[in-house]
């Protein structure tokens, strides 16, 4: 654990003292953003050392020609990647002509908060420049979530022991490159850049995807309180424009520069009216003024918190760690655009291109369901269904015909954009967390309608490749599945894994049920189904076959379900065996130990009993937990929180509590030794289940609402909110009793420890 320099503190991400080594780490910690723009929290000022400039843009992405020495059949020839956008938050600094770079000077005083009740990152030091000359600097900044398009800063220097001229060069940079890109490509067009007095935009383009978007910047000075009426000087580069203030000053004296700054981009606004919502954007801003801006900025967040907030006494590690996880996910996805999704980094760092991953069905969905409208979460299953056509033309290019659909493991618009083939061809359980979602949302929402209008069409598709996907079995008298790779990516290339074939016989049996309940409540919407889908009855009966027969691997000497056939024959040799110097194994093995190791990436046959624990009993839940957990290296950051969850149910507290800490805190302590490299947004809804569904103990199979809470020992008490069909219900659990409170006036009915009570 490599961050533990973040101070705990209840409401905010503190860093006290400057550190070098650091930079980076931090840049990822104190990310802003607001659901439609985000950004990692550079410096403002120049700094020469290493750093991840990153501005991101939900939705405007490039692809990126995949990278390989070899190719395959349907393989994908590109992979997203979410644009370094470019960099507005740029503010150059020189006293006396000297440029102020915190790599080559002497720091003091350095203090980093991002305040995550109020959603605003401050940054305060003291400066000495190589001549004596001492300055002090404060920043805050936020991204509005009241004008999305906007960014404000708020940045101030007082001269401290010398007088002479201040200069604030704010500026906008067109040529921000990807660091991830693959053949070092520049991925932007610069079409125009425009100087208007204080205003300056830079027009450009993404190469082949052809968005335009503008980035815009209005600057308004104040000296020691004054507001300063000037015209900066400009410069104008190839790829860049900058504009002047230089001031003079007397020791004492403070300049505060105020800028606000941010994107319009053609998926909302056609290319012509760009410059113009960007500048119409910026005087609304303007006219706010900063502190009006913030106000609103802090009003909005106590509205997230209001029904998000999940409360920890007695504990401020957790506290610090849960609030983050939340805060997180609360600035990556809104909800208010369904052509959006949430990027397992979000919008904090360039690893895994950005883009959708099964994350979002397996483990955000219940978080947004929880505590926004329903429309939240409903909107990332209409992502889903728009994207179908695209689903059947993946699996098409791998030789499934009829309408079969593979969601892809990785994409931007629709498209497999994966570019590891054993992942791209193999993973495909994917394609039941898409299903899993769709329940997940009818059976919480009690919105069945949604199956008839979009989800029918999508379970059709899926539950159509999955019989193309096995094989009948002669010798095992049974179907089977293979050549996949679970969850469990350490194990490539096998047969039977378990939870591919338990959630495929799943997706069957779910689609049969749902092809009898709307042919029979929904007649009419079937038949239009059936036309445009050319369904026939007799697949039915063949999906019923294929679920009653389906094949799963196991122990022949315990009652063991196996992750794959083969598991038995490796050397079972439990993780706390292994030198730490060897762990995380993924970082100092080669892949051809990792794939004939025993050792589990992430929850494998325990996520099938995460996602199915209705269909097994308690004892079967914790012979596999007992055997597989001891094998886990959790070197996923989707792994701990089902373990933690799976821990809470077997009433494994101890257990549930050091892995509830390892997910909630994976990035504030670095567990894994690469949070340089963003964040790991959507295990951040794992954390927020681990609370409610783990500790909480929540529950909502065959539509009843059910709660067994337990506590840590190291906590006092922990409360949180959940919205449920209309109502809204506070839990409460400390050691001596159990509160559960009806917020709304809908009646709610709901069992607490299996007792039936009417709320």
């Amino acid at each position: 654990m490599n961050n533990i320099y973040i101070v705990p503190d209840e409401w905010s991400i503190i860093e006290n003292g400057f550190d070098k080594e650091k930079v980076s780490a931090s840049e990822s910690l104190f990310s802003i953003g607001n659901g439609y723009m985000g950004q990692r929290a550079n410096f403002e000022e120049t700094y020469t050392g290493e750093s991840l400039q990153g501005s991101y843009i939900g939705g405007i992405y490039y692809p990126d020609k995949t990278r390989v020495g070899w190719w395959k059949n349907g393989y994908p020839e590109y992979f997203a990647k979410v644009l370094n956008a470019p960099n507005w938050i740029g503010i150059d600094v020189k006293i006396n002509g000297q440029v102020l770079d915190i790599n080559s000077c002497k720091v003091e005083n350095f203090y980093r908060e991002l305040n995550m009740k109020e959603g605003w990152l401050k940054r305060s030091f003291i400066s000495e420049m190589p001549n004596g000359e001492r300055i002090s600097i404060e920043s805050t900044r936020f991204l509005s979530f009241d004008i999305k398009e906007i960014g404000a800063i708020q940045y101030q220097v007082e001269a401290l022991n010398f007088e002479g001229s201040i200069e604030l060069i704010p500026y906008l940079d067109g040529g921000i490159v990807n660091e991830d890109a693959n053949y070092d490509e520049f991925f932007w067009k610069i079409l125009d850049i425009k100087d208007q007095k204080d205003e300056a935009y830079i027009l450009s383009e993404t190469l082949k995807t052809k968005f335009e978007v503008c980035t815009g910047m209005k600057s308004i000075l104040y000296v020691n309180g004054e507001k300063q009426e000037l015209t900066p000087q400009s410069q104008v580069f190839e790829k860049k424009i900058k504009h002047h203030y230089k001031i003079d000053v007397k020791q004492g004296e403070q300049l505060s520069l105020y800028k606000y700054a941010g994107y319009t981009q053609t998926m909302n606004h056609s290319a012509g009216e760009l410059q113009q919502v960007m500048q119409e954007a910026l005087q609304k801003a303007a006219n706010y003024g900063f502190e009006k801006l913030l106000k609103l900025q802090i009003e909005y967040w106590e509205k997230i918190w209001e029904t998000s907030d999940i409360k920890i006494a007695g504990d401020i590690k957790a506290q610090q760690a849960i609030r983050f996880n939340i805060f997180q996910l609360n600035q990556t996805y809104t909800g208010k655009d369904a052509r959006l999704n949430i990027g397992p980094k979000g919008f904090t760092g360039e690893k895994y291109g950005g883009s959708t991953y099964w994350d979002t069905e397996a483990y955000c969905i219940p978080f947004y369901l929880s505590t926004k409208r329903k429309k939240v979460a409903k909107n990332l299953l209409i992502y889903r269904y728009n994207h179908l056509e695209k689903a059947i033309e993946n699996a098409a290019k791998l030789g499934f015909k009829n309408g079969a659909a593979l969601y892809p493991m990785v994409t931007m618009n629709g498209e497999e954009c994966h570019n590891e083939w054993e992942i791209t061809f193999e993973e495909i359980h994917r394609n039941g967390a898409i299903i899993y979602a769709i329940y997940n949302y009818v059976n919480y929402t009690g919105d069945y309608s949604y199956i008839p209008e979009y989800g029918l069409e999508v379970i059709i598709a899926v539950a159509r490749f999955w019989t193309q996907r096995v094989n009948y079995s002669e010798a095992k008298k049974a179907y089977v599945m293979l050549g996949v790779t679970g969850p469990n990516e350490y194990e490539n290339n096998v047969n039977n894994n378990w939870y591919t074939n338990y959630i495929a016989k799943w997706c069957l049996d779910y689609a049969a049920e749902n092809i009898k309940k709307v042919k029979k409540e929904y007649p009419d919407d079937f038949q239009s189904i059936v036309k445009k889908v050319n369904w026939q009855d007799k697949e039915l009966d063949k999906w019923v076959e294929i679920a009653q027969n389906m094949f799963f691997p196991q122990d022949k000497e315990r009652p063991l379900f196996l992750q794959q056939c083969g598991f038995l024959d490796k050397e079972i040799k439990p993780v706390d065996q292994l030198p730490a110097s060897e762990r995380p194994i993924n970082q100092n093995w080669s892949w051809d130990r990792i794939l004939r190791s025993c050792y589990i990436k992430q929850a494998d046959v325990l996520q099938g009993m995460y996602f199915f624990e209705n269909h097994f009993d308690t004892d079967t839940i914790k012979n596999h937990f007992d055997y597989y957990e001891p094998l886990t290296v959790h070197e996923s950051s989707l792994s701990p929180c089902v373990y933690s969850i799976v821990a809470s149910k077997i009433n494994n507290i101890d257990k549930a509590y050091e892995l509830y800490l390892r997910t909630a805190r994976l990035d504030l302590d670095d567990y894994n030794n690469e949070v340089d490299e963003g964040l790991h947004i959507t295990s951040m809804a794992g954390t927020w289940l681990s609370v409610v569904q783990g500790f909480g103990g929540m529950r909502n199979f065959n539509n009843e609402l059910s709660f067994k809470p337990i506590i840590p020992k190291e906590w006092t008490s922990y409360a949180f909110k959940v919205k449920y069909r209309g109502a809204i219900l506070e839990i409460y659990k400390s050691h001596k009793e159990v509160k559960i409170t009806n917020l709304s006036d809908k009646k709610i009915t709901l069992f607490l420890n299996g007792e039936k009570i009417n709320l």
